[in-house]
């Protein structure tokens, strides 16, 4: 089988790890439970950032929050080492900018994801990842963008959203935690 994964938010946790660094580098205390509340992606107006003034603060700490200590979902990197020696194909298909993909590569390695080179793909808009998603035909993909996910709905491909406090109104198979994948794919067979 062939599996497609974003990584931000789907097998890393991405916006959390950037909240506490917005939380440290602006000197605020801003509740966690407030994080997890959200109903959109960007986190800015918890730290009462306009949009731009988010998207700067963003761009600027791209290297830290990309490249520190951001960690995995708990069993992310174990299922997928399962499915890699199960015999399965991986396919990583992010958004991050072009200039971060080869060391988001080195990155995932390090943290024991198990990466084939020549199946990951980087440096392009959701727009464009939905066509390389296409191109793949892949079986199963894993998302947390409303967007990315509303726009492969009538693909022949096995949709699922990592549950995130903005995709909720989804009404695509979710997957909560990394572990529950296994009986996931028994009862798709079922």
């Amino acid at each position: 089988m062939k599996f497609g994964f974003d990584i931000d938010d789907t097998l890393i946790n991405l916006r959390e790890h950037a909240f506490q660094l917005y939380n440290t580098k602006l000197n605020r205390t801003v509740a966690v439970d407030l994080f997890h509340a959200l109903d959109k992606v960007e986190i800015h107006e918890l730290f009462d950032m306009t949009a731009e003034q988010g998207s700067q603060m963003w761009n600027r700490s791209l290297e830290e929050i990309y490249f520190t200590s951001c960690p995995p979902y708990p069993d992310a990197v174990e299922t997928l080492q399962r499915l890699d020696k199960e015999g399965h194909e991986i396919y990583y298909i992010t958004a991050r900018p072009d200039v971060h993909g080869k060391r988001t590569i080195d990155w995932m390695i390090e943290n024991g994801f198990p990466v084939n080179r020549d199946r990951f793909y980087y440096g392009m808009k959701d727009e464009d990842k939905v066509n390389i998603i296409k191109d793949l035909n892949l079986d199963y993909y894993f998302d947390d963008k409303p967007a990315v996910l509303e726009t492969l709905r009538n693909q022949p491909i096995k949709l699922f959203a990592k549950s995130q406090s903005y995709n909720r109104h989804l009404d695509f198979p979710r997957i909560t935690d990394w572990s529950e994948l296994f009986g996931l794919l028994i009862g798709e067979k079922k």
